[in-house]
């Protein structure tokens, strides 16, 4: 069974409340039917009610009488998702009058569910912006207990079954902060490895990459990859973390055994953390070009609940997909 079948088969296990907040969207609105008809999460579409069934009816997409529709314009919980953002944020200026307004948008009605547990996971960004759709989510949901960072992680699945875990491996951070302090990077490769049981469903042997093996290069650079290294181990003292480790000792054994002797990890890495955005998202992208290798992602990773950004010009199936990793995120919180 391939990744994906494998993600989607998780996530029927778990019965995960899923908001999708751009419900008229004529393609969220196609993979809802599909996500419903696959019993791959409980899916509840924001906008207008009586709209979302005209257009589910029209296309016959007689899954989404299944669905939970909400009008956030006139929804009950208006008043006390309203309340939530005063306690959040009145000192920012947020007073019931500004937050029932905001309440209009589906994307800040979205994050307040899931902020009062009415919903465990959001996936949205067919019709609007990153920034859009992250800004109410840092304000009201924000990061998850001990992290700071949100970061993004693509799962890749190599052809080459050598490498990795059977061929699959996850890169961070590939998708979001630019130049992590050693700290940051700590907390990313802590998140990463979250991520990858939660989703990619194998144990995370994490290599802190960097253009030194143990001590080979002398820079501050370096220093930075040995540092959260070194914090990345005492946040998780059940993962296993190496670094500073070069790319071939972090996935070649021959390599490894010779670079880092005894190391666990070295020769043998099936999470991969970059020391900036730049390293990482170049990474991925030669890999995906070069090895023809599928990127699944970015998963957004550091969040108190799972919220995930699609693109713009999203497929239907990139939804479905992304749904059913929400899903798997969704219970990895429990």
């Amino acid at each position: 069974m391939d990744l994906i079948n494998q993600i989607k088969e998780n996530a029927k296990q778990h019965g995960k409340k899923i908001v999708l907040p751009e419900g008229n969207e004529e393609r969220t609105l196609e993979a809802a039917n599909i996500i419903l008809a696959e019993k791959l999460a409980k899916v509840i579409l924001l906008g207008n009610i009586e709209e979302i069934k005209a257009a589910a009816a029209a296309k016959g997409f007689n899954h989404i009488a299944d669905a939970e529709i909400i009008d956030p314009t006139t929804s009950d919980k208006r008043e006390k998702y309203a309340q939530i953002m005063v306690d959040l944020r009145g000192n920012k200026g947020v007073t019931t009058e500004k937050a029932l307004s905001l309440l209009n948008d589906p994307l800040y009605f979205a994050t307040l569910m899931i902020k009062a547990g009415d919903a465990e996971g959001e996936v949205a960004g067919a019709a609007n912006s990153t920034g859009d759709v992250l800004r109410p989510a840092f304000q009201y949901v924000k990061t998850a207990p001990g992290i700071s960072v949100v970061s993004g992680a693509f799962i890749m699945i190599l052809k080459d079954k050598e490498y990795g875990n059977n061929g699959m491996m996850v890169f961070a951070d590939c998708a979001v902060h630019p130049n992590p302090t050693a700290s940051e990077l700590a907390e990313i490769a802590v998140a990463t490895g979250h991520t990858t049981r939660a989703i990619a469903g194998f144990e995370p042997k994490i290599a802190m990459l960097s253009f030194s093996t143990k001590g080979s290069a002398k820079h501050e650079m370096v220093d930075k990859v040995v540092e959260a290294t070194r914090i990345a181990k005492e946040m998780a003292p059940d993962m296993l973390i190496e670094g500073e480790l070069q790319s071939d000792a972090a996935i070649i054994p021959a390599i490894g055994q010779k670079k880092a002797p005894g190391s666990e990890i070295a020769g043998h890495a099936n999470v991969l953390v970059f020391p900036t955005l730049e390293t990482g998202n170049i990474a991925y992208k030669l890999v995906q070009r070069l090895a023809g290798a599928e990127a699944i992602g970015p998963v957004l990773q550091g969040m108190a609940a799972p919220i995930n950004d699609l693109s713009r010009g999203c497929s239907v199936s990139d939804i479905v997909n992304l749904v059913a990793i929400t899903a798997n995120q969704a219970a990895g919180k429990n």
